[in-house]
């Protein structure tokens, strides 16, 4: 399963730190939970803060360090790791650019949501009381501040719940778990640090990797005839809930040719699959008579971080469906893709 989590460390987006961003139907008061997560919306969106947190997932601590940033309606952003691989991660609004010291690599690439680091999921659609249970819980205390403390809780099998701790005051996330299907912690992520100035200079946002000797690779749109009968694949199922939220074409790591990208949500849990064509002949092979040797298509089930990936062939293409959800998720939305033989949207 090794090459099939190193392929899916490419898939996965790399600004994603699993943090829950959940945005009500209404408001029902000052107590409603869901009024809650909506002033964490807003103040993860508009608020300056520049924090330390822990990442626990697999038995695994990483320390990072976030900076956020709103200016004259920019946002630009930090994500650093303390320790462990180093990466960094720098977004100016509606660019993001990935450090991978650990490959050696810097990847830019164009990032369409507009959400923070820390709260970057799509809101609630009207139907998510279908699919998820919001409560409160009771109040506790983080970093010496009072906490309103909010459990979202799946009611099947094919997504993971949460639990959050939100200041009182500021309504911050100072500390989130991820929780599977019996309660227990999955990933934990908790603040040992967190500070909301006025403003944050410049120098706080320029990344501290050396890329020197680094490969340079950017990533954007496909529109060629590669890309264009990619877009014919779909999920033809899904779980319930789960619907299209993004569709579209990007090349993946050190690929030749671009692969479909294809994004499947509930409105807080999310799938991304990727569609790759199969790989083209090794030149001179046609003129050998003998063809070069080509590198095995991935199969089967990889964790990857708090979530899974799931890898198999369809219609001659490799499909792999990776997400922070069950891994029965994965692996019914993979082996539900197929060529539709048209680009139109399947009816929801």
């Amino acid at each position: 399963m090794t090459s099939v989590v190193n392929r899916a460390n490419w898939l996965i987006p790399c600004a994603m730190v699993a943090l829950l961003s959940a945005l009500p139907e209404r408001s029902r008061g000052a107590d409603d939970p869901r009024e809650w997560l909506q002033k964490m919306n807003q103040a993860l969106a508009t608020r300056n803060y520049d924090g330390t947190f822990f990442h626990l997932s697999e038995g695994r601590v990483e320390t990072m360090r976030i900076v956020h940033r709103v200016r004259a309606g920019r946002v630009t952003e930090r994500l650093q790791s303390l320790d462990g691989s180093g990466r960094e991660f720098v977004r100016n609004n509606d660019e993001l650019t990935c450090y991978l010291p650990d490959q050696h690599t810097v990847l830019v690439e164009p990032r369409s949501d507009k959400g923070p680091f820390l709260g970057s999921l799509p809101q609630f659609g009207e139907d998510v009381n279908e699919f998820y249970r919001i409560e409160s819980l009771p109040a506790a205390r983080v970093l010496g501040r009072p906490a309103k403390v909010i459990a979202v809780n799946p009611k099947d099998q094919f997504r993971f719940g949460y639990r959050l701790w939100l200041d009182e005051k500021t309504a911050m996330p100072l500390k989130t778990q991820l929780c599977d299907s019996r309660g227990q912690v999955i990933e934990q992520i908790f603040f040992a640090r967190l500070d909301m100035p006025d403003s944050i200079p410049d120098s706080e946002l320029n990344p501290a990797v050396r890329t020197e000797g680094m490969r340079w690779v950017r990533q954007g749109p496909s529109h060629d005839s590669a890309s264009a009968a990619l877009s014919a694949f779909r999920a033809s199922e899904l779980p319930p809930g789960f619907h299209l939220t993004v569709a579209g074409a990007q090349t993946i790591g050190g690929a030749t040719a671009p692969a479909s990208h294809l994004v499947y949500s509930d409105g807080l849990a999310t799938v991304s699959v990727f569609v790759e064509a199969p790989p083209a002949a090794a030149p001179g092979a046609a003129d050998s008579g003998s063809a070069a040797p080509a590198e095995p298509p991935m199969q089967g089930l990889a964790r990857v971080g708090s979530g899974y990936a799931f890898s198999t062939v369809v219609q001659g293409h490799q499909v792999t469906a990776v997400g922070e959800v069950p891994a029965q998720t994965v692996e019914f939305i993979a082996h539900s893709v197929k060529s539709t033989g048209t680009a139109e949207l399947p009816r929801r």
